[in-house]
């Protein structure tokens, strides 16, 4: 069983570290708001990974796989939810100015960023079927990967997040934020097509 701990490890880094939804509105938060400011929302998306993941071992999660009507409601909730943060991302200016958010995305929004990401559902539950025998009962399993997933998670948005900091310092004028939060509203809107493949 604790052969499959480091592989089990390896993936949710790997599947927390590529470009998505919650990658690129860290991003974007690390650029508009500083990495300081942007660590709820961090949070947020971290438990929240870490929380699905937990649900995904405990077989939550086979309910939303056996229910295709259930499965279309948080596509379309999730799908939803990012446009309208994709929508909010484009039009930002400079942090300076008043248009886009005037404060970063809290904590529960976080969560409720994953919770209604089918992209991380497909994810944790994958694990959850691959790495079954990581541990010798569902509830052990939730703890292993509810970590796994929460740790990879903060990493990556750390990473991220400084990205978007760093990001924000060669943007000089107004002109360069637009293009900047357009291109991350883009991004962030495109997340949506893996929702529907």
């Amino acid at each position: 069983m604790a052969s499959l701990n480091l592989p089990l490890f390896l993936f949710a880094v790997v599947a927390t570290i590529t470009p998505g939804g919650a990658t690129t509105l860290a991003t974007a938060s690390g650029a508009r708001f500083g990495f300081m400011r942007s660590i709820p929302l961090m949070l947020g998306i971290a438990i929240g990974l870490a929380v699905l993941g937990a649900f995904a071992a405990l077989g939550l999660a086979g309910i939303l796989l056996a229910m295709p009507a259930l499965q279309t409601a948080v596509k379309a909730l999730g799908s939803a939810y990012l446009l309208w943060l994709a929508w909010r991302v484009a039009r930002s200016g400079p942090p300076n100015e008043n248009s886009g958010p005037a404060r970063p995305v809290t904590l529960i929004n976080g969560m409720l960023l994953l919770w209604l990401n089918p992209k991380s559902w497909a994810m944790t539950v994958g694990a959850a079927a691959s790495f079954a025998l990581a541990a010798d009962s569902p509830n052990r399993l939730a703890i292993l990967l509810g970590a796994a997933f929460g740790v990879a998670a903060c990493g990556s948005l750390v990473l991220w997040c400084a990205l978007g900091a760093m990001l924000a310092r060669l943007l000089r004028t107004p002109r360069h934020w637009r293009v900047v939060n357009l291109a991350m509203g883009l991004l962030l809107a495109a997340s949506v097509l893996s929702i529907w493949r």
